[in-house]
């Protein structure tokens, strides 16, 4: 079980950086990671070089995953498993505290889930 900020910090992105082709990396430092779709297309009312996907945020109690399928296609979502749902703060921000496998491979099924719905909406490549 990861209970450490940093080293749950580096388990999602690594999960996040597993789905780079459809995803790219607009930014990956200390401060965190951001990853967006490689398709130019409108976010809101402003035209963009891909549509935001998810953001990794170390924070010095926690890490939080901001996934935005789950703000956009909520009732694609409404099934995640319940001790992912737990650490749900608001609509798009988890907080994760103590990851252990079980929670990791939800995390992993979530994500690759939202690449999946990305994908047949033609806001990612579908390589």
């Amino acid at each position: 079980m990861l209970t450490n900020p940093i080293e749950i910090d580096l388990s999602l992105r690594a999960i996040l950086k597993k789905h780079l082709g459809p995803l790219k990396l607009r930014k990956d430092d200390s401060s965190g990671m951001e990853v967006s779709g490689t398709i130019p297309t409108m976010q809101g009312k402003q035209k963009v070089d891909g549509f935001y996907f998810a953001s990794v945020i170390p924070k010095p109690k926690d890490t939080r995953l901001y996934f935005f399928p789950i703000y956009t296609d909520a009732e694609a979502f409404n099934d995640i498993a319940p001790e992912l749902r737990k650490c749900l703060k608001g609509k798009s921000c988890f907080h994760f505290k103590k990851v252990d496998d079980n929670l990791k491979n939800s995390i992993t099924d979530m994500i690759a889930r939202g690449i999946k719905r990305y994908q047949n909406k033609g806001l990612l490549d579908k390589s």
